[in-house]
């Protein structure tokens, strides 16, 4: 190779990959993390199984969760507070299994998910203006406040372009490791008649490198208060917590997800 274009590439791969700190530009910063952030979710091809313990006012229900290509197979142990024996942890698993509509739902409802995560997560650098808080030799907190330049394209973007809080980041890898938040100001929508959201709610997300270079969420707190279709009031308070992370094989299949699920302690 060329010595010029071997120093040439050799100065963009180090720019790429430079730590956080070499820019200076809070919005940079952000930027530069939501582009790795992007790209880290494209290659990521990883499957895990996990223990989840998601507390709703509902009640809460804790369960074992395998990802497969074909979709996340669930061996519920506890359903609002009851628990559910073998055979119907069984049975709910078989059930999905042989129902390829369930799948299908689930894999739309995910990919929804996926989408309007990733839309939110472009916004991040326009819709807040950015500070520096501290920072030591791995990682970085920056506090972002609404930006009143930021004209969100969406009702849920509204709601999130009106958050102030903190951002986390691993300064080696650009990744996010927590990201804290309070909605600042009531968020209404048409006037009010669609609904509205008080102020005072808030959110909390953490992460956790469960693999070299993969990040996992490990905790999620919402608590926010919304009203909806003229006046029906819906509390949405939920604490999630997931642990006991172990990588699958790639092409595990859903038969053999149910094995390792059910190889799990209770």
């Amino acid at each position: 190779m060329h010595v010029k274009r071997a120093l040439h590439l050799g100065i963009l791969y180090l720019a790429a990959h430079a730590p956080l700190v070499c820019a200076q530009d809070p919005r940079t910063l952000v930027r530069q993390i939501v582009q790795d952030e992007l790209q880290a979710d494209r290659n990521d091809r990883s499957h895990w199984i996990y223990y989840d313990v998601d507390r709703k006012p509902e009640g809460t229900v804790e369960q074992w969760v395998a990802g497969t290509a074909n979709g996340s197979l669930h061996r519920v142990l506890i359903q609002k507070g009851a628990h559910l024996s073998s055979a119907a942890q069984r049975d709910a698993m078989e059930k999905f299994i042989h129902d390829p509509s369930a799948q299908a739902r689930q894999h739309k409802s995910d990919q929804h998910d996926d989408q309007q995560s990733e839309q939110l997560l472009r916004l991040l650098p326009d819709a807040f203006q950015w500070s520096i808080v501290s920072q030591d030799a791995t990682t970085i907190i920056l506090r972002f406040a609404p930006d009143p330049g930021f004209s969100p394209p969406t009702w849920a973007s509204r709601v999130f372009a009106s958050m102030q809080g903190t951002l986390t980041a691993n300064k080696q890898q650009h990744r996010i490791e927590r990201l804290q938040g309070r909605l600042i100001r009531p968020v209404r929508f048409c006037g009010g008649l669609c609904g509205n959201i008080s102020a005072g709610g808030t959110f909390d997300v953490e992460r956790r490198e469960t693999a070299p270079t993969i990040w996992q969420i490990v905790e999620t707190h919402v608590h926010m208060h919304r009203s909806i279709l003229f006046f029906k009031s819906i509390s949405q308070n939920e604490d999630e917590v997931k642990s006991r992370f172990q990588q699958l094989p790639q092409n595990i299949t859903l038969e053999q997800a149910e094995n390792r699920l059910l190889a799990q302690k209770d």
